[in-house]
C-alpha cells in the first residue's frame, strides 16, 4: 500500500509537467531509486529509459532550479533523438535545451552553457571543453551516460564523469543501457566510474514490462555446412594449425587460438619489440602470428559470411604479396594448400555456388513477404562487403526493396554520412525501404521504427549486440527474431557463447543488486 502511494505522488507530480506521455509503473519504481540514488538502469531496448531520464531530469531541476542537466549519448544522432523527445513531452518553457556539436564552435558553445538548462551531447564535445577550460560542471545537479556499457578505460565517459565527481556541487548520475556486459569486473568498474549505489533491472520477462511488450518468437535456423566449402576448409585448417603450434613450441603461445587472443599476441610481439634490439624468436612469432590472424579471419569468412568475401580476401592477399608488403603473406600464398583453397574457390565462383545462407535468407523473406507486404525487416552482419551483397541478392525479389546501412566511412572512404542515416531511417519509416542490411551501427541509439523481424545473419559472441539486436522488434506488435546458424562451424560457438553470457549477466547483476541492496554503507566492497 505504502508503495502504491508513493507511485501514485510520483505520477501526479509530473503529470503536470510531462505532456503526451504517462509513466508506467515500472518506470515509476526505478525513477524512485533514482532521485534518491546514483544508479546504473538495466532495460531492454525500447521499454522507455529515455522516460526515466526525463522525470529525474524534472526532479533535479525542480530541487535546484539554477543548475544544469546533462545529457551525454555517443553519438550525434542518439543526443538529437533524446533531444527532441525531451522537447516533445516537456512545456515549451520549461527550460532552454541546446545540443552540443563539434560544428558549433568553442566560444559558441561556452556562450550557449552559460545559459542553457539542459545540454544535450556526445561525450567527446564535453570532455574536450572541459580539457579546454571552457567552462566546469559545479553547477551540474544531474549527469546522464546513456548506452553506459561504454564508461570503462579512457572513454570520454569516463573522463567526463570523473571530472563531474570532483567539481559539481549537488551530484546525481544516472546511467542507462540495455546490458552491461556479463563480466563482474566490467560492471563492478562502470558502477565505480559513475559512483553507482543502486542497480535496477529489467528483462522482457519480468512481470512489470512484460504486459507492455509484444510476443517475440525465437526462431534457430540451422544450415549444413556443404561438403564443397569442407574441401576448401580442411587444408587452410592444417595450414592454420601448423601455425598454431609452431607458436606453442616456441614457447609464445599459451591460450586458445582465437582470433581475439591471436590479436592481443600480436600487439604484445610489437610492445617487445618497440622497446629493445630485435629478438629472432619474437620477429619470428610476429610473422608467424600474422599469418594465423589472416587464416583464422579466412576461415570466419568461409564458414560464416559469403564465398564471394572469402574469394575477395584471398584475392586481397595475393595483391599484398605481390606488392611484397610483408615477407609472412609472401611466404603464406606460396603454401600449397592455400593455392589449392584458392583453386577450388576459384572453381566455385565461376559455377555461381554462394554460402547456402544466402538462399536461406532469401526463402525466409520471400515467405514473409508473401504473408505481409507491408512488413519491415532488418538483417545484421558483421561486415560491410556481407551487408553489400545481401542487399544485392535480395534486390532480386521484386517485393523487397534493400538498401545497406553502415557506418560513416572509414579509410577507405567506404560508408555513409550522418545525413544518409537519418534519410535511410526516414525511407524505412515511410516503407519506401522494407528491408535494412545493417552492421553494428544499427544496433544501439538511433531511433529505429518497429520492425517485423530481425535475422542474424550470424550469431554474435557478445550478449550486450545479442541484446541490442533483439530490442529492435517485439516492441508495439509481435515480433520474430531469427538467427542463421551454419553447423559445425564458429557460428555454433558464438551462439551459446551469447547465449550463455546473457544468463551470466542476470545471475551477475542480481548478486551485485543484492549486496549493494544489504550493504548500502559498505558499497566501497564493490570497488
Amino acid at each position: 500500500m505504502l508503495m502504491q502511494n508513493k507511485l501514485k505522488e510520483i505520477k501526479y507530480k509530473y503529470m503536470n509537467f510531462l505532456e503526451g506521455i504517462t509513466p508506467r509503473e515500472y518506470q515509476q519504481k526505478i525513477f524512485s531509486t533514482c532521485k534518491d540514488k546514483n544508479c546504473l538502469v538495466i532495460l531492454p531496448t525500447g521499454t522507455g529509459k529515455t522516460l526515466i531520464a526525463l522525470m529525474l531530469a524534472i526532479e533535479r531541476m525542480n530541487l535546484f532550479p539554477r543548475e544544469k542537466v546533462v545529457f551525454l549519448a555517443p553519438t550525434r544522432p542518439l543526443a538529437e533523438q533524446h533531444l527532441s523527445y525531451f522537447k516533445k513531452h516537456l512545456p515549451e518553457l520549461f527550460g532552454e535545451m541546446i545540443l552540443f556539436t563539434g560544428k558549433v564552435s568553442p566560444e559558441k558553445r561556452k556562450k550557449e552553457w552559460e545559459t542553457a538548462d539542459i545540454i544535450f551531447s556526445t561525450p567527446q564535445c564535453v570532455a574536450n571543453d572541459l580539457k579546454n577550460k571552457l567552462y566546469t560542471l559545479e553547477d551540474v545537479s544531474l549527469l546522464i551516460e546513456d548506452e553506459a556499457h561504454r564508461c570503462i578505460k579512457n572513454y570520454d565517459y569516463n573522463y567526463v564523469a570523473q571530472t563531474y565527481k570532483e567539481q559539481a556541487s549537488h551530484q546525481r548520475i544516472l546511467g542507462l543501457t540495455a546490458s552491461p556486459g556479463s563480466e563482474r569486473e566490467k560492471i563492478k568498474q562502470i558502477c565505480k566510474n559513475l559512483s553507482v549505489e543502486a542497480l535496477e533491472i529489467r528483462t522482457r520477462d519480468s512481470p512489470d514490462v512484460k504486459e507492455y511488450l509484444q510476443d517475440l518468437k525465437m526462431n534457430l535456423v540451422k544450415i549444413e555446412f556443404p561438403e564443397k566449402f569442407e574441401e576448401i576448409r580442411q587444408p587452410l585448417k592444417k595450414l592454420f594449425n601448423d601455425y598454431v603450434d609452431e607458436l606453442k613450441s616456441r614457447h609464445l603461445l599459451f591460450e586458445m587460438p582465437s582470433k581475439t587472443n591471436l590479436i592481443k599476441l600480436q600487439k604484445k610481439f610489437g610492445m617487445s619489440l618497440s622497446k629493445g634490439s630485435p629478438n629472432f624468436n619474437v620477429l619470428r612469432g610476429m610473422a608467424v602470428c600474422a599469418n594465423a590472424i589472416k587464416l583464422q579471419h579466412s576461415l570466419e569468412l568461409l564458414e560464416t559470411q559469403t564465398l564471394q568475401g572469402f574469394y575477395d580476401y584471398l584475392k586481397e592477399l595475393f595483391k599484398q604479396a605481390s606488392a611484397k608488403k610483408s615477407k609472412g603473406v609472401q611466404q603464406l600464398v606460396k603454401k600449397p594448400e592455400f593455392n589449392y583453397a584458392y583453386i577450388k574457390t576459384t572453381e566455385l565462383i565461376a559455377g555461381k555456388t554462394e554460402h547456402p545462407k544466402i538462399s536461406a535468407l532469401n526463402q525466409l523473406l520471400k515467405e514473409t513477404y508473401s504473408k505481409n507486404p507491408d512488413a519491415k525487416c532488418i538483417v545484421f552482419t558483421q561486415y560491410r562487403a556481407t551487408a553489400s551483397l545481401l542487399c544485392e541478392k535480395l534486390n532480386e525479389n521484386l517485393k523487397i526493396n534493400s538498401r545497406v546501412f553502415i557506418g560513416q566511412a572509414k579509410k577507405n572512404g567506404y560508408g555513409m554520412s550522418q545525413k544518409e542515416q537519418q534519410q535511410m531511417i526516414k525511407d524505412f519509416s515511410y516503407g519506401n525501404v522494407n528491408v535494412l542490411c545493417a552492421t553494428s551501427i544499427l544496433e544501439e541509439g538511433l531511433d529505429i521504427p518497429e520492425v517485423n523481424k530481425v535475422i542474424f545473419y550470424e550469431p554474435v559472441p557478445s550478449e550486450i549486440r545479442k541484446i541490442q539486436r533483439t530490442g529492435r522488434t517485439a516492441r508495439l506488435f509481435p515480433g520474430e527474431l531469427i538467427i542463421l546458424m551454419t553447423k559445425n562451424t564458429r557460428d555454433e560457438a558464438f551462439h551459446w557463447a551469447s547465449f550463455s553470457r546473457e544468463k551470466k549477466m542476470h545471475k551477475t547483476i542480481d548478486s551485485m543488486r543484492e549486496e549493494m541492496l544489504d550493504k548500502p554503507e559498505k558499497q566501497e566492497k564493490l570497488e
